[in-house]
C-alpha cells in the first residue's frame, strides 16, 4: 500500500518528504515500529508519542504522522505528515489501512451510562436467530463467530477496531453491535467511518474525575458526539438528558420508552417470580405492537430490550423471533440468575461502584425477598469513597451485607473491608465479614433461607482477582457449583 492511499481521506500538511512511497504497517506503539512502518505519534495519559520520532527514524519508518514539530536528524529519509489530531488521524488512516471494513457490515453503536453491555447481547442474539450474523465489541470481549478475545476497553483503540471489522467482514458476518464509551468517542476510537444506527440507553452523573471527564457538561457532550456520526439515531425518550443529547444531531430521530409520545412505548410492565428466576413482562405498542418477557429483573431490563427490539425492527425481525430471543437472553455478570434452587434466587452482578449497586438492589427489592443478601468487596489502590458509599447502600437496602474481598490489589484485605464496614454502620442493615470470597459465597449459599435473594456484586464477567499484583483464577460461577456440588443447603425456611 502506499501512503497516498493511506492518506485519502484525512486533512494533513507535508512537512518533509513524500507520500509517493510504499508503506509496510500502520502503527502506534513505537515497540512495533519496523521498516517501511507508517508510526502514529499519539499523545497518551502516560507517554507521548512524538518523543518516539527518533526512534522510529532509527528503526527505519517510511513516515511519522505528528500534530506539532518533532527533533529528527537532518535530512533523515523519513515522510512527516501533520494532522490536527493524531487520534482522529489514526482512525482513519486504520480504515484505510483495513480497507474500509465498516462499508461491508451495518454498523450498530450504543452508549450510555448504563445497560450497554445489556443491550448489545440483546441485539446480537435477536440478529443471529434472524439469520444475520453478528459480530459484537464489548466491555466484556470482542466476539468475532466462534471467537471471543477478552476486552481491555469497553471502546477499544480504532487500529483494535478496524481491524475488528476486517475480520468481520472477513469471516462473513453481515452487522457488528458495540458500546460506545464517552471516552471512546472524546479519543476518537470510532473516527474514521459512519455508524448505521447510533442509540442512546440513557445518562447519569457518573465517569466525572481528573481521569474522565472534567464535568457534566463534558460528558454529555461526548455522549453526543455519535449522533453527528450516524444516520438513524434511537433514543431513550424518557431521560432527562435527551434535549441535550439530541443538539446539533445530523441524524434521523425515533424514540423508546414508557412515553406516550415514544414510537415504542412500553406500558403494563409487571416482575414476577417463578421460584429461582426472576423477571420481567410488558406490553409494547407503537411501531410494533406485542407482549413481551424477559427473565432478567428489574424496570431497567424493559429498557434494554426496547432498545433492542427498537434497532431489529429497521432489519424486519420478525415479532416471534424476538420474543424467542428475548426470553432466553442471559448476559454474563449483567444480572445473571444462576440456576442453584426453587427455594431463592442467586445472581451475580458486576455492580462496583454505589450509583450501580443502589440501582440494583433497589430493583430487587421490588420483588419483595424474604431476605436481600448482598455480597460484595471494593477493589484496592482505589477511591477509599466507594467503600463507605457501597457500605451505606448495601446496609440501606440489604438485610443482610456479607462483606469480602474483591482484588484487593497491592493493599490489606482486612483494611479495604474495615472501610467498607465504616459505611455499612452508617445504616441499620445486619452484616457479616468474611475476607476469603470464596467462604463467603459459600456461606451465602449454605445459609440461604427460602425466599432469599442473594446478590454476589461487583466481579461481574471477570473470573479473576488480583492480590499483590498477582491475577489469580477465580470464577464465581465455579465456585457457587462447587457448593452446589457438595448440596449442604436447602434453602430453609426462615424462623
Amino acid at each position: 500500500m502506499k501512503l497516498s492511499d493511506l492518506l485519502e481521506r484525512s486533512e494533513y500538511k507535508i512537512l518533509q518528504g513524500s507520500i509517493d512511497r510504499e508503506m509496510s504497517t500502520l502503527v502506534y506503539d513505537s515497540r512495533k515500529i519496523e521498516s517501511g512502518s507508517v508510526f502514529v505519534c499519539i499523545s497518551g495519559a502516560v507517554s507521548d508519542g512524538h518523543a518516539y520520532a527518533p526512534q522510529a527514524v532509527e528503526k527505519g519508518a517510511a513516515a511519522i504522522v505528528v500534530e506539532h514539530s518533532v527533533d529528527i536528524p537532518e535530512n533523515a529519509d523519513i515522510t512527516i505528515i501533520q494532522v490536527r489530531d493524531s487520534r482522529l488521524a489514526l482512525a482513519e488512516l486504520s480504515a484505510a489501512y483495513f480497507g474500509y471494513p465498516a462499508e461491508q457490515l451495518t454498523t450498530i453503536g450504543i452508549t450510555g451510562t448504563k445497560g450497554k453491555t445489556t443491550a448489545t447481547y440483546m441485539v446480537k442474539s435477536i440478529l443471529e436467530h434472524s439469520g444475520y450474523p453478528t459480530g459484537l465489541i464489548g466491555t466484556i470481549e470482542i466476539i468475532i463467530g466462534d471467537e471471543a478475545i477478552p476486552a481491555v476497553n469497553t471502546t477499544p483503540e480504532s487500529y483494535v477496531i478496524q481491524e475488528a471489522f476486517r475480520k468481520m467482514a472477513d469471516a462473513g458476518l453481515k452487522c457488528v453491535v458495540m458500546e460506545v464509551s464517552s471516552q471512546g468517542l472524546m479519543l476518537h476510537r470510532v473516527g474514521g467511518f459512519t455508524f448505521d444506527y447510533g442509540i442512546f440507553t440513557n445518562l447519569e452523573p457518573d465517569h466525572i474525575g481528573p481521569n474522565e471527564h472534567k464535568d457534566l457538561d463534558d460528558y454529555i457532550r461526548c455522549k453526543a458526539m455519535l449522533f453527528k456520526q450516524c444516520r438513524q439515531g434511537i433514543f431513550n425518550a424518557d431521560d432527562e438528558h435527551l434535549e441535550r443529547i439530541l443538539q446539533g444531531h445530523t441524524c434521523e430521530v425515533e424514540t423508546y420508552g414508557f412515553s406516550e409520545n415514544a414510537d415504542l412505548r412500553a406500558s403494563d410492565a409487571r416482575l414476577y417470580d417463578r421460584g429461582g428466576s426472576l423477571g420481567v413482562a410488558y406490553h409494547l405498542s407503537g411501531k410494533m405492537d406485542m407482549d413481551v418477557e424477559i427473565d432478567i429483573p428489574g424496570k431497567f431490563s424493559v429498557y434494554n430490550s426496547l432498545t433492542a427490539i427498537a434497532i431489529c425492527r429497521h432489519f424486519g425481525v420478525p415479532r416471534k423471533i424476538i420474543k424467542e430471543s428475548l426470553s432466553k437472553i442471559q448476559v454474563k455478570g449483567r444480572v445473571e440468575i444462576l440456576p442453584v434452587s426453587s427455594k431463592f434466587t442467586l445472581m451475580i452482578d458486576y455492580a462496583h461502584n454505589a450509583m450501580s449497586l443502589e440501582s440494583l438492589l433497589a430493583t430487587l427489592r421490588e420483588y419483595q425477598p424474604k431476605r436481600l443478601v448482598c455480597l460484595f468487596g471494593c477493589g484496592g489502590n482505589r477511591s477509599r469513597d466507594r467503600r463507605f458509599e457501597m457500605g451505606e447502600v448495601s446496609s440501606r437496602l440489604a438485610d443482610l451485607t456479607i462483606v469480602t474481598s474483591d482484588n484487593p490489589r497491592d493493599e490489606e484485605p482486612e483494611a479495604i473491608i474495615e472501610d467498607i464496614i465504616v459505611g455499612v454502620k452508617k445504616a441499620d442493615g445486619e452484616y457479616i465479614s468474611i475476607t476469603n470470597r470464596p467462604e463467603a459465597i459459600r456461606y451465602a449459599i449454605e445459609n440461604a433461607l427460602e425466599g432469599d435473594v442473594i446478590v454476589l456484586a461487583g466481579k461481574g464477567h471477570e473470573d479473576y482477582q488480583i492480590i499483590k499484583g498477582v491475577k489469580h483464577h477465580m470464577d464465581e460461577r465455579e465456585l457457587v457449583a462447587e457448593v452446589v456440588k457438595d448440596g449442604r443447603f436447602i434453602g430453609k425456611r426462615p424462623q
